[in-house]
Formats: C-alpha cells, structure tokens, sequence
C-alpha cells in the first residue's frame, strides 16, 4: 500500500515549495529512487526544471519534463498521467491526483499558507480514512 509523507516547511511561499520539492528529489535520487513532481501548471513545472539544474552545484539530477526524452528518471508533469513512473510522487497540487495510488511512495509539501494548510488538511484525513500509512516530517524554514 502507498506511504504518504506530509513534508511541513515553516515558511510560506511557492518559491519554497520548489526548494523543498528540490531537496526530496535530490534525496530521493541518491537513494536510488525514480520520481514523478506532480507541478500545479505548465509554468510551475518549468521553473522546477530550471532549479532542478543549479539546485546543488556539487550534484546533478537528471530530470526533464513529462514527455522528453530525459524524464526517465526524474520526470516533471503538471497532471499528466504518469505512464512510466510509480515509485515515488512529490506532489506540489493542493488536490490528490488520481494516480497517486500506483505510487510506492507519496511526498506532500505544505507551507504556510491557509489555503494550502486548508487543502492538506483534508488531504490527510483522506488519506487517512482510506487506511494509508501517514508520516509527518517538519523541516525547517531556509534553504
């Protein structure tokens, strides 16, 4: 069954919500995993690939949008069906994708922002009431 991660940030922001999706892709990656970034849009989802690029200068996450050539193993999407990839979603949408359940594993950023704090809260009792197993992660504000 899928293990879903609330990843809470103590900061507001979309800008952090990039970094902290940055930081669990790179760890991810290192550990081995394939990634699917589930991005609010189109625009989010590029600023995410032009990050992804000078995230760590001392390492390299290769990673492209949903559909190129270099999305094997990092891929970046802002609603596609994620046909090649279920082992772990870092999902920057406020709503939970109907994919998510093919997934290992799910990653939810939350910052502080009362919409999204909203969202995410209902998020968990969903996934809650379904049975899933929740863990929750506060990581500090900063980059």
């Amino acid at each position: 069954m899928t293990r879903v991660g609330f990843y809470v940030v103590q900061a507001a922001g979309e800008v952090e919500r990039l970094y902290v999706a940055a930081r669990l892709a790179d760890k991810a990656f290192a550990q081995g995993h394939r990634i699917f970034i589930n991005a609010v849009n189109e625009a989010q989802a590029q600023q995410l690939d032009e990050l992804l690029w000078s995230f760590r200068p001392s390492s390299f996450l290769p990673h492209g949008l949903c559909g190129s050539p270099d999305s094997d193993l990092i891929a970046i999407g802002w609603g596609q069906e994620p046909t090649d990839h279920d082992d772990l979603l870092i999902n920057l949408q406020l709503e939970i994708p109907g994919f998510f359940g093919r997934f290992h594993r799910v990653a939810e950023v939350v910052t502080q922002e009362p919409d999204a704090l909203q969202a995410l809260r209902q998020s968990w009792r969903y996934y809650k009431e379904r049975g899933y197993q929740l863990e929750k992660h506060d990581l500090p504000a900063g980059r």
